[in-house]
C-alpha cells in the first residue's frame, strides 16, 4: 500500500483522452501543477484510430500521434502523470481522497473526471484484428475514407440511422444488419433511411465474424438470430453503432449518474459535488467527438481554476 499523505494536490484529471490532455494543458499553464492518472487506456479511443482528418489546424494526423503530441504539451507546462486506473472515490470528505488499482492513495482539493466511455463490441472473431483497418464506431470520423464503397453499419438506434444517413453522401451501398426484426430509433429518423432504396437492412442478423487481408476488412459473416443461417457480404468497412457505456463504475454512489451510468452536469462542467468538474464522453452521450472532448477539458480546467481560486487555494 502507498499513500501520498504528505501532499495534497490541488487538482487530480482522471483520464488521459483528448479531453483529461486538454485540461492537463490548461491547468499546467495556470501553475496549478495537476496530477494526471492516466487509465488503462492512456490517450482514449483515439488510440485505435488510424488518420484523424477533423482536429482544426492538422489536415491528417494518426490518432497515437495526435494524443502524444498533447500529452507532450502537457508535459511541457508541468503537468506530471501517474500509470494506472482510479478504483474507488470519497468525495464525501475533504481533501477528496482517489484509490487506483495498484492500491495507492492520493488526495486532492479538486477533480476533472474524463474518463471517457468505451464502445460496446460485438466480441467476434476478427474484431480486434480489424479496430481501426475498416471496422470503426465512427462514420463521422471515418466515413469519408470510402467513396462509393461498400459499407456495413451494425446496429437500429438513432446513432444506426445517423451513422447510414451520413455515409449515404459517400455511397449507395450501404446494409445495415440490426439483431431485432425492427428497428429501435425514433420514427422520423427510421423513416429518413427507410425512404432511401439504396439503404439494404438484414432484420434479425448480427455480424459474427470479421475477415480481411491483413491490413483492411473485405467481408464479414452475418448469422441469422433465428434460423442460424450463415450468409457473407463483401465489405470495406464496419461501422459498430450499438451504444457505448461510460466509465462511470468508479463514482457509483459518489456521484449523481443518470440512468444510462452519465454523469450529471450541474451548470455546465460541475458534478454533483462542488470542487469535481467532468469532461468528455463520460458526460456526453450526443456528441462523442475529439474536439467536443477537448473543448469540454478547456472548460473543467478553467471552471477548477476558478474554483480553487474562490476556496483560497490558489
Amino acid at each position: 500500500m502507498t499513500s501520498d499523505t504528505q501532499t495534497i494536490h490541488n487538482l487530480i484529471i482522471i483520464g488521459s483522452g483528448p479531453a483529461g490532455l486538454t485540461a492537463a494543458v490548461y491547468a499546467s499553464r495556470a501553475f496549478i501543477k495537476p496530477l494526471i492518472i492516466e487509465g488503462d487506456k492512456p490517450g482514449g479511443q483515439l488510440m485505435n484510430t488510424t488518420l484523424v482528418e477533423n482536429w482544426p489546424g492538422n489536415k491528417s494526423i494518426t490518432g497515437p500521434e495526435l494524443m502524444m503530441l498533447k500529452r507532450d504539451h502537457a508535459e511541457h507546462f508541468g503537468a506530471t502523470f501517474i500509470a494506472g486506473s482510479v478504483a474507488s472515490v470519497n468525495f464525501s470528505e475533504r481533501p477528496f481522497k482517489i484509490t487506483t488499482t495498484k492500491n495507492r492513495h492520493f488526495f486532492t482539493h479538486s477533480v476533472i473526471i474524463a474518463t471517457g466511455a468505451s464502445p460496446n463490441i460485438l466480441h467476434c472473431k476478427g474484431e480486434s484484428d480489424y479496430w481501426g483497418k475498416g471496422l470503426s464506431t465512427c462514420a463521422i470520423c471515418d466515413g469519408a475514407f470510402y467513396p462509393d464503397k461498400e459499407v456495413v453499419i451494425v446496429g437500429g438506434g438513432d446513432t444506426a440511422m445517423e451513422q447510414a444517413l451520413f455515409m449515404s453522401r459517400y455511397t449507395q451501398k450501404i446494409t445495415i444488419v440490426h439483431i431485432q426484426s425492427k428497428f429501435t430509433a425514433s420514427p422520423i429518423m427510421q423513416q429518413r433511411v427507410l425512404e432511401k432504396p439504396f439503404i439494404k437492412v438484414i432484420y434479425l442478423s448480427t455480424v459474427t465474424a470479421i475477415e480481411g487481408d491483413g491490413t483492411a476488412v473485405k467481408k464479414v459473416t452475418i448469422t441469422h438470430q433465428e434460423t442460424n443461417k450463415v450468409s457473407e457480404l463483401p465489405t470495406n468497412v464496419v461501422f459498430l453503432a450499438i451504444g457505448q457505456k461510460p466509465n462511470t463504475s468508479p463514482f457509483q454512489g459518489q456521484l449523481e449518474l443518470d440512468k444510462y451510468g452519465y454523469i450529471v452536469l450541474k451548470n455546465k462542467t460541475n458534478a454533483s459535488v462542488p470542487g469535481v468538474f467532468v469532461a468528455g464522453d463520460v458526460a456526453d452521450y450526443r456528441y462523442k467527438q475529439a474536439i467536443v472532448s477537448a473543448g469540454s477539458g478547456c472548460m473543467a480546467a478553467l471552471d477548477a481554476q476558478s474554483y480553487l481560486e474562490k476556496e483560497g487555494l490558489l
